[in-house]
This record gives C-alpha cells, sequence and structure tokens, in this order.
C-alpha cells in the first residue's frame, strides 16, 4: 500500500493527496466521472468528443499545451465508457500552473462555433481513420451492437456513428459540459514532491470559488437478461477471418467478477494459457487469441478472440476455441497453474506502482468506484479466491446462451 490523504471541498471536489518525495516531479490527474455510458442515442460519442475540446482554449489559457509545455510539463487524456481522465505530469515546483490550467478549462471553457467545428472535424477523420479505414478497426462497433440491446455499453467511445458526430449542436456541447463538467463530479488527485498542507491550499484557491452544478439523475437503461446466443457475421476486406466470442459478467465490485478475470487470464493470456498451447503452438487454426475482460462499472463482456491462419474460417475456429473452453469447464485448474497466474498479478501489479502516474490514476479510479482503498481491497480479494470458485464460475458464465459471436469474415476467401 501507499499512503494517501482525502478531503472535499465545499462544492463537491474529491482531492487525494500521494506524496512521494523521490523525485521533483508532481503527477495531476483529474477524473471526470463521465464516459459513453452516459449518452443518448443519437448523441453518442460526446464524452470523447469532449475530450478534444478540453484541449483548445478557456478564458485565460489561449493554448493549453502551451502553456504547460513552457513550464516543462506533458500532458494526456482518455476517455471510457465509464469515465473521462485527464493527466499532466510537470516538475512539481510547477504544480501551481497545473491548478491554473484545470481549474480555467473546467469553469469557463471556450466553446465557440469555431472550436466545436474544428474538433468536429479531427473527431471524424479519427472516426474513418481508425475504425473505417484499419482492417478490423469495426469489429467493436458490432460486437458491442450485438453483445448489448438496452445498455450505453452498445456503442463504443467514439460514437456510434459518423451522423451522431455530425449532428451534434452547439447547444448539445454546452449542456454536456454543464451537467458533467463540474466540481461535484470531479475526482483530483496530486502526486509526487509535494505536500499536504500545500495542496490543500491550492485547491481551495483554484478550485474552491468554482460552482457546483445540482446533480441531474442518469437513467442508464440496464440491460436485460440475454436468453440465447447472438451470432453475426461481417464480410470486409481482411486478410483473414477473426473470431470474437463474449459471455456476459458481473459489473466490477460484484461477486464473480473477480472469478471472470481470473477465467479469462487462465483460458487467454499470455504464451502459456491453454489456448496459446492448444490452438496456436499445437494447432493450425489460430494465428493468434487471448481471452480478457472489459472491466466496466457496470455488467460487462469476458471476451475471447483471435486472428486465423490463413483459409480458415471462422465459424470452424469457433468449434476448435468451444472445445478449449468446454475442456476447462470439465478439468480440475491445478493450484500451480493459478498461484501462477496470482503471481502474475502481483507482479503486475508492482511493476504498475513503480510509477507516479499508474500509482495517481489508480487512486483517481477506485476513489470514483466508491473508495481508494478498494484498490488493495480487490486485489487481497483476488489473491485468496480458490480453484473451486473459479469452476462455479465458469460453469455459471460460459454459457452458450450467454454468449455473442462476431464472425468476422475476410472477403478475400
Amino acid at each position: 500500500m501507499f499512503a494517501y490523504h482525502r478531503f472535499f471541498l465545499n462544492n463537491g471536489l474529491e482531492v487525494i493527496v500521494h506524496e512521494d518525495h523521490s523525485s521533483k516531479i508532481a503527477v495531476f490527474n483529474l477524473l471526470y466521472k463521465v464516459g459513453s455510458r452516459f449518452e443518448k442515442p443519437g448523441k453518442t460519442g460526446l464524452a470523447h468528443f469532449f475530450e478534444h475540446l478540453m484541449f483548445g482554449s478557456s478564458a485565460n489559457v489561449p493554448v493549453f499545451d502551451r502553456e504547460l509545455e513552457l513550464v516543462g510539463g506533458s500532458c494526456n487524456a482518455f476517455t471510457s465508457p465509464d469515465i473521462t481522465n485527464y493527466y499532466m505530469t510537470l516538475p512539481a515546483a510547477n504544480i501551481e500552473t497545473a491548478f491554473w490550467l484545470e481549474s480555467d478549462r473546467m469553469l469557463q471553457l471556450t466553446l465557440s462555433e469555431k472550436t466545436i467545428e474544428t474538433q468536429r472535424k479531427v473527431v471524424m477523420e479519427e472516426y474513418k481513420q481508425r475504425y473505417l479505414n484499419q482492417p478490423y478497426g469495426d469489429v467493436w462497433h458490432h460486437m458491442r451492437d450485438l453483445a448489448f440491446e438496452k445498455h450505453p455499453y452498445r456503442w463504443p467511445t467514439i460514437g456510434q456513428s459518423l451522423g451522431d458526430i455530425e449532428g451534434y449542436t452547439r447547444a448539445d456541447v454546452l449542456d454536456f459540459y454543464q451537467t458533467h463538467y463540474h466540481p461535484g463530479n470531479a475526482i483530483l488527485v496530486v502526486a509526487g514532491d509535494v505536500s499536504i498542507s500545500g495542496i490543500e491550499k491550492l485547491a481551495e484557491k483554484w478550485f474552491g470559488p468554482i460552482p457546483s452544478h445540482p446533480a441531474r439523475p442518469s437513467e442508464i437503461d440496464s440491460e436485460p437478461a440475454q436468453a440465447s446466443k447472438r451470432t453475426r457475421e461481417i464480410q470486409a476486406k481482411v486478410p483473414t477471418d477473426a473470431l470474437y466470442k463474449a459471455f456476459k459478467m458481473p459489473a466490477k465490485g460484484e461477486q464473480g467478477y473477480l472469478e471472470a478475470d481470473l477465467i479469462s487470464d487462465l483460458i487467454g493470456s499470455g504464451k502459456s494459457s491453454l489456448l496459446e498451447q492448444r490452438l496456436v503452438k499445437n494447432g493450425k487454426i489460430f494465428a493468434s487469441v487471448g481471452g480478457y475482460i472489459t472491466g466496466s462499472v457496470d455488467p460487462g463482456l469476458l471476451v475471447f478472440s483471435g486472428k486465423m491462419e490463413s483459409g480458415i474460417s471462422s465459424i470452424a475456429a469457433e468449434q476448435a476455441l468451444d472445445e478449449v473452453i468446454g475442456e476447462f469447464i470439465q478439468t480440475e485448474i491445478s493450484e500451480r497453474d493459478l498461484q501462477k497466474i496470482k503471481n502474475q498479478g502481483e507482479a503486475m501489479k508492482s511493476y504498475e506502482s513503480i510509477q507516479l502516474i499508474n500509482r495517481a490514476m489508480n487512486l483517481a479510479y477506485y476513489a470514483h468506484l466508491g473508495n481508494p482503498e478498494l484498490y488493495w481491497q480487490e486485489f487481497e480479494a483476488k489473491s485468496i479466491i480458490e480453484a473451486s470458485q473459479i469452476k462455479t464460475w465458469a460453469n455459471r458464465l460460459l454459457q452458450e446462451d450467454q454468449a455473442s459471436v462476431l464472425y468476422y469474415q475476410s472477403s478475400h476467401s
């Protein structure tokens, strides 16, 4: 564990300070509790669009990046279905610059028609380059749409369609800003060569005067129980077929979530996994294969995916995949294999915590889930899960009627 201090401003901003005086660097991480699951059909992609808008100008900052670079800092951001996260790294001596920049764009971002149109072009170009013109680029558009019927996880963070991005009005953008970008919907983590008292003063000075907005209840459609297997075939100009098979799984923090994570690791993570050994090393069907979870705040997906060897169909590949999954369900999990996966998780956690930026992001993320302590509690809970618990959940989750399967087929074959 690493130490942190947590406090709240009167306007609702949650602030976490993690002191680390081993270097002269500081990380300033601001998480907003908004991602693509808070969007409505027809207006999808707004959370990601906003991430772009935030790097424009605000009332007292003509160019965000330039002001930060002048004090030796760098920045970036990402949007997920659940959150939008902005982070900066800079010399700790210049930490007040980060407070100035971030508070100015929280309070008074420039949202002129010109700014909106400029970023609209950028995002539409990104959409075309990454999702329409890349081989397999639209996989998750199809996969999400297949696996979810009601829940907003059914579209990717970039947006459901170019038409949605084209259709945002300035009123849509302003409404999104006022609803989600305010102190009561944010968590600030400052980590590095800083002091708790110093950060308390800066937080009060720069963020204290910003008003919070009344919380609007966000009505997110819950996903109805899946009754039967879903399949979709896509023809595309790609080198080889690809297969994506996803099973419904519990939300982060719910019973079964950690077991699902271990199932994906045991079956499909790394070179020694079952899938790699059976289907790539000793098989002639898959060129690559793996397993992972979406790790989402609401119930998500446990996914197995891979690309086929040339000339092999994704439908034939599913049979081979099913055999390995069936073998996993039928066979006892060895303590050695389970301990190996847990050891890898521990090594990954240790490696993660070396970097200050990872510590800051994890404190913010788990605070958003309810408490920074969950970061360690989750790890401890995972380390004591027994093989029998994993088997129980494998039997429950890896059911054909809970599967959504995308056969991504090469039109060349």
